[in-house]
């Protein structure tokens, strides 16, 4: 299979269920075979149907380690929501794969040349996607899907169960975590995320018929956070690109696409910051499988005396949250309402915002510690709790994927959904790193 053979390189697969898998595989043979009902076919749309999930999503039997050294032991002891939801509907899971330290970004191998890297939590595994199931709290569906060249949904918050899922039991209330797919073409997306968002997904629309010429367009080429890189040349002209072409062939003259900019993409990683923290369980508390707080300091000396168990980047967010100033809540909150005020008051239920994925392609190892703020492009959507879609745009002159998120209001997931899929027509869909031989 494609996991065997690049897993060598990758490195993606921490824990497989081949066998398994394959004898499961072969009992939908035999249904098959024996002809499927009416009732069965509508049960289970994904009856066979592959797929994996980072192993921070509870898999019975499966590693569930969060890529902590405390946890390296731990297997977990019955399915996450989500993975009940998909075996419910046929599908099969293949195996968990390899993250960073409590999902924290870092440098990973990929089909690419193997000095780029993903730079996020979903770690090598964008390479070999047929079906991904991914959780998002800052980017972590549309990170992998940018820099891989594929296409991920990030669904309005609040609509998919998290009872298993990083330590979450479901029951936590509202939050920015949601759940997701990863796959290599747009249609694939509503319907994989109809089965995880379960009895919620009605909330979603996502059988809503949308007709793209009807909408309205909104852009922002560039923010002005000073914690985030500028935007390069090459992703400032995939944009106009974009922009140029819906403004040819989808809108009229006199409604055109229009720029928009608020002061709260000023603050982009600020405000996802701020959040952050609020978000259930102490962030901190998990380094050592909740048993205590790590001192920052003391790890980070630690770390130079090749003594911690904790990565680098893991360490740099202790010390962002133990040592620096905190954020001023009263700030953070007028700022965040007035952000979502505007933006929704115009995109309502009829309008998107195409928005920037990164300041460059696919960064080389370790440069991340250099400009770790640079995923604000994704987390801001998490703080605004809308859906969004990471699009693939062609490629640079080196070969790396180029891309743009289409974002929406709340529970119009829809809307990014089509626009999606024009854009998957019109400019070429997924890109492939490479072929892989059969």
């Amino acid at each position: 299979s494609v996991l065997t053979q690049v897993n060598p390189v990758l490195n993606a697969v921490v824990c497989n269920r081949y066998e398994e898998a394959l004898a499961e595989a072969r009992e939908v043979d035999r249904l098959i075979a024996g002809g499927l009902s009416p009732k069965v076919e509508e049960e289970k749309p994904f009856l066979g149907v592959p797929f994996t999930t980072k192993e921070s999503q509870a898999v019975k039997g499966m590693n569930l380690t969060m890529g902590l050294w405390a946890r390296r032991n731990e297997r977990a002891d019955e399915d996450s929501e989500a993975v009940v939801l998909l075996k419910k509907a046929g599908a099969i899971p293949l195996a968990c794969t390899n993250l960073p330290e409590l999902l924290i970004c870092e440098f990973i191998k990929m089909a690419y040349p193997d000095e780029i890297t993903v730079d996020s939590d979903l770690t090598s595994i964008s390479p070999i996607i047929a079906h991904f199931i991914s959780s998002d709290i800052g980017g972590s569906i549309r990170i992998p899907a940018f820099f891989c060249g594929m296409f991920g949904h990030h669904p309005t918050a609040d609509t998919t169960n998290l009872r298993g899922v990083f330590y979450r039991k479901g029951d936590e209330g509202p939050s920015m975590f949601a759940l997701g797919f990863i796959t290599k073409h747009v249609e694939d997306l509503a319907p994989l995320t109809k089965v995880v968002a379960g009895d919620k997904a009605g909330l979603l629309n996502l059988d809503r018929k949308v007709d793209i010429k009807n909408l309205k367009y909104y852009y922002m080429e560039t923010s002005y956070d000073c914690q985030v890189s500028p935007i390069r040349s090459e992703l400032k002209a995939v944009m106009q690109r974009v922009v140029s072409k819906i403004r040819r062939d989808v809108t009229t003259a006199a409604n055109p696409p229009q720029p928009y900019h608020h002061e709260g993409f000023n603050y982009m990683y600020r405000l996802w910051l701020y959040w952050m923290n609020k978000e259930p369980h102490n962030y901190s508390s998990m380094y050592n499988n909740g048993k205590s707080e790590p001192n920052a300091i003391v790890e980070l000396i630690k770390k130079m005396l090749f003594m911690s168990r904790h990565c680098f980047f893991t360490i740099m967010q202790l010390l962002e949250s133990q040592v620096l100033p905190s954020i001023k809540a009263d700030w953070a909150e007028k700022l965040t309402k007035d952000l979502k005020d505007d933006l929704f008051s115009k995109l309502g239920n009829d309008s998107v915002l195409l928005l920037p994925c990164s300041p460059y392609a696919t960064p080389y190892h370790y440069t991340f510690y250099l400009r770790p703020y640079n995923s604000a492009y994704f987390s801001i959507v998490n703080v605004l709790k809308s859906p969004a879609t990471q699009v693939p745009i062609g490629v640079n002159k080196k070969g790396l994927p180029l891309g743009i998120q289409v974002v929406a209001a709340p529970h119009n997931d829809a809307l990014c959904l089509a626009v999606a899929k024009y854009l998957e027509r019109e400019f070429g869909g997924a890109v492939m790193a490479c072929r892989i031989r059969q």
